[in-house]
């Protein structure tokens, strides 16, 4: 096979990153677009070789990175982050071909954050301490010590963006990275590492590895010499990846799932609640964080659900590099089944779709909206990672409350209301890592960010990024004792 393809007139390496040379493997996989199904090209197959030396590539160049200063570290991060500014164009419409999401938005939006990401966490670095502290006449000195190798799993529904959440962070605090990307999307994860290369990130610091799930990932996640694990993606993975790295004691940081509700009450702006409810099918409805339960209260109910209908009606679905279009395709043939398959149980067990409810050509799935749903139904309860909505009523906040807890998730909720004090109570009784009033998708770096329940373990932002990427060590130093002062 040829090591390198062209997708839309970049070029991009179909080999691993390992070492800071190009390795490829005896096997391959197809990497398809899910615009048109058309096949992209073949992709270096990673299994328990690539990943061992991955792992000692990180690991001979973890005691050089970690001895970098933090001044150098941010200073090739914000390299890294001028490569990437340089180069969103390309990776725009690499990464719409590679996953289907809108070319409009990788432009102005989500690669502009991946630069971000770089930058934030570099400076974030610089500032990054605490203060000594005295216990009875003896200092206290926290320091942040670089914890190793760190292996980074990452999805396919915002490939780059949420790659450079994990990486950005483990390398300003003076880690070494084997990033494996989604098999569905792995194309801006190679580009990343020339990216990086030419930035002056040294050789074995970032490492990245292609493959099928398990055929790498059980090698990556169980090698004795990974001490951190940061993982995007499902429960069932989730659950794997935790045995796996069990008897390391591998410590992990999870984001995993989600079912989350937008709460609409009676006093809120109703025009906003529907735009808000809407903007849930963003990326074909491929997004952890999506409210995809509407919870409405009854006395607005009707008119809330005419308004949503004709604003998710009036949406384009088609192709993603189209500045009219609103959604795109679905990421691949078997997701599509998963979608379509919820979707005809749900409606064969009484519920009604009220808006799409179907296929569309090719790997389109038409934004749906079911009501006449129960609490307890599978598409109420299960994450579908679809343009699938389900709308249920509600008579009070405490009703509003207790359907919106009543899943196994906690990733985040949105509220819709035009009462501060309601929004203060309400949001106190969520079980949620990220609440929005009145808004949707606003993300701040400085603040925590993963889910309670089943959505996640840990947090990742700002200092909690580096909190799980460092070994803290407390330094007690007594006031006494010394036979010689240089001070």
């Amino acid at each position: 096979m040829s090591d390198n393809i062209t997708v839309a007139g970049v070029s991009v390496d179909t080999r691993h990153w390992i070492g800071g040379r190009r390795v490829a493997s005896a096997g391959t996989f197809t990497d398809h677009s899910p615009i048109d199904g058309r096949a992209l090209g073949e992709i270096a197959r990673g299994g328990p070789a690539e990943a061992e030396a991955a792992v000692a590539a990180a690991r001979e160049a973890f005691p050089g990175w970690a001895a970098t200063s933090r001044a150098e570290r941010a200073r090739i991060l914000h390299a890294i982050a001028d490569g990437v500014e340089k180069r969103i164009k390309e990776l725009a419409i690499v990464e719409t071909t590679d996953n289907g999401a809108l070319l409009r938005s990788h432009r102005r939006g989500v690669m502009p954050r991946v630069a971000h990401n770089f930058r934030f966490f570099a400076d974030w670095l610089l500032g990054l301490g605490h203060e000594d502290f005295d216990t009875r006449g003896h200092t206290n000195h926290v320091s942040w010590d670089p914890a190793g190798p760190c292996v980074l799993i990452t999805p396919w529904n915002a490939p780059l963006m949420l790659a450079t959440w994990k990486v950005a962070p483990a390398l300003a605090a003076g880690d070494t990275v084997v990033l494996k990307p989604a098999e569905w999307s792995p194309l801006t994860g190679s580009l990343l590492a020339d990216i990086a290369a030419e930035a002056g990130l040294p050789a074995g610091v970032l490492n990245v590895v292609q493959g099928y799930g398990s055929e790498i990932g059980d090698a990556l996640t169980s090698h004795p010499d990974v001490r951190r694990i940061s993982f995007t993606g499902s429960v069932p993975t989730a659950r794997r990846i935790a045995e796996s790295a069990a008897a390391n004691l591998t410590p992990l940081s999870l984001e995993l799932g989600g079912k989350s509700p937008l709460l609409v009450f009676a006093d809120a702006d109703l025009d906003l609640a529907v735009d808000l409810a809407v903007e849930q099918y963003d990326n074909a409805g491929q997004v952890c964080l999506a409210a995809t339960r509407l919870l409405v209260e009854e006395p607005v109910a009707e008119e809330f659900t005419r308004r949503f209908v004709e604003k998710a009606t009036a949406l384009r679905q088609g192709d993603p590099r189209d500045e009219g279009t609103d959604i795109g395709p679905t990421i691949h043939p078997r997701q599509l089944e998963k979608i379509d398959g919820f979707v005809q149980r749900a409606v064969a067990a009484g519920a009604r779709a009220v808006v799409g409810g179907h296929r569309e050509e090719g790997q389109y799935y038409a934004p749906t909206l079911l009501t006449e749903v129960a609490q307890d139904s599978e598409i109420v309860q299960e994450e579908v990672f679809g343009p699938v909505l389900t709308l249920q009523t509600f008579a009070g906040e405490d009703e509003a409350v207790r359907l919106a807890n009543d899943t196994r998730f906690g990733l985040a909720a949105t509220v819709a209301t035009g009462d501060r004090e309601r929004a203060e109570r309400v949001t106190a009784r969520l079980v949620a890592g990220t609440v929005w009033v009145n808004c949707f998708f606003v993300r701040d770096l400085q603040a925590p960010f993963g889910g309670s329940r089943q959505s996640g373990v840990g947090r990742e932002g700002g200092t909690w990024s580096f909190d799980f990427y460092c070994d803290l060590k407390n330094t007690v130093t007594a006031p006494k004792g010394w036979k010689r002062d240089h001070g």
